[in-house]
């Protein structure tokens, strides 16, 4: 009875032990590593970025801002407005300018043209009159002299005929010398002064107008806002760095890649590569290396892996991709780069 227990206790164990190996089968299969290609001579982590790089884009002068048109995802071209900062001080400014360069130019119009037809016709008249007058007062000292000779009056009054001849005399000179100045051409020094103010004031237009163009934030490339950082009423500075809007070029996605200072010695630029992502399975991204840093530094990318190492130095590569659009910016991929005398495209792994 005893020998019998004995032997199906044993019968037990041995079924038990053949169960648990067969459990741990598929875990000894699963942690075998994939193959690796031969043609891959260096891998690491990246980031997926575009190929603007991410641009904040901020105000060149300080307010608080009016409105914001732009939103998280808004697609905008290059010069479209993103915000605007109040500016009726500014537009104030502008109008002000205006005015200054419109009396300054009217002045150098002067100056140029002389005096107005009508000032002329006046002046004219003036000389005409001021002749006239003389005339007569020549005539009158003439008969008065005639009657002090005949002794019919005092010299005193033939004295009197002469002062107003002589008065007569320097109207005419003076309205004959205002009909040469009003007729007269501008002298060099005045038309070289009110030129330069004219200058000065179209100066002060295009300040004023360009501070005024600052109140208004344009995108500075084509491409895709990736976050709003202020909305309508808050305050921006100059001081210090107030963005107001995150956006990047999207059309063209590259990935910047940290390679293991080992494997540095095979890279060049031009060479093709690719990445894959653990959120498109086994698809593999194309694209070709097109820079290379020219020193080492520290890492980029962190796997958050227990077994990381953070020490290590890094040679940051760029490559940018023919496709993958798909690709979300930021997030993380490997990347592997191929060999020069490679002759297979990328995502063709040799049998």
């Amino acid at each position: 009875m005893r020998r019998s227990t004995l032997i199906l206790a044993l019968g037990a164990i041995t079924a038990l032990n053949f169960l648990m190996l067969r459990q741990r089968e598929p875990a000894v299969e699963a942690s075998v590593p994939p193959p690796v290609r031969a043609d891959i001579v260096a891998a690491g982590p990246g980031l997926v970025e575009p190929v603007s790089e991410e641009l904040h884009v901020s105000a060149q002068v300080g307010g608080r801002l009016e409105r914001v048109t732009a939103a998280d995802g808004d697609r905008v071209r290059a010069g479209e407005v993103l915000a605007v900062i109040e500016n009726g001080e500014y537009a104030a400014r502008v109008r002000s300018a205006d005015a200054e360069l419109s009396l300054r130019e009217a002045e150098l119009r002067r100056v140029v043209n002389g005096a107005r037809a009508q000032e002329r016709k006046v002046a004219a008249a003036e000389l005409a009159e001021a002749e006239a007058v003389l005339l007569n007062a020549r005539a009158e000292r003439e008969r008065r002299h005639n009657l002090l000779r005949e002794r019919v009056i005092a010299r005193a009054e033939a004295e009197e005929a002469d002062r107003v001849e002589r008065v007569a005399e320097a109207r005419v000179d003076a309205a004959r010398q205002r009909v040469e100045l009003i007729n007269a051409e501008a002298r060099e020094e005045d038309r070289a002064r009110a030129e330069s103010e004219v200058s000065l004031a179209r100066a002060r237009v295009a300040e004023a107008r360009a501070l005024y163009d600052k109140t208004f934030i344009r995108a500075p490339i084509h491409g895709i806002i990736l976050r709003r950082h202020r909305k309508a009423g808050e305050s921006v500075s100059t001081q210090f760095d107030t963005p107001i809007v995150t956006m990047a070029d999207d059309s063209v996605r590259r990935v910047r890649v940290d390679v293991d200072e080992a494997d540095v010695a095979g890279i060049t630029v031009g060479q093709h590569a690719y990445v894959t992502a653990d959120a498109f399975g086994d698809r593999q991204f194309r694209g070709r290396v097109v820079r290379i840093s020219r020193i080492l530094g520290r890492k980029n990318v962190r796997t958050e892996e227990p077994a990381e190492r953070i020490d290590t130095k890094v040679l940051e590569t760029l490559v940018q991709l023919e496709d993958g659009r798909e690709l979300p910016l930021g997030l993380r991929v490997q990347a592997f780069i191929l060999s020069n005398t490679s002759d297979r495209e990328p995502g063709n792994p040799e049998p």
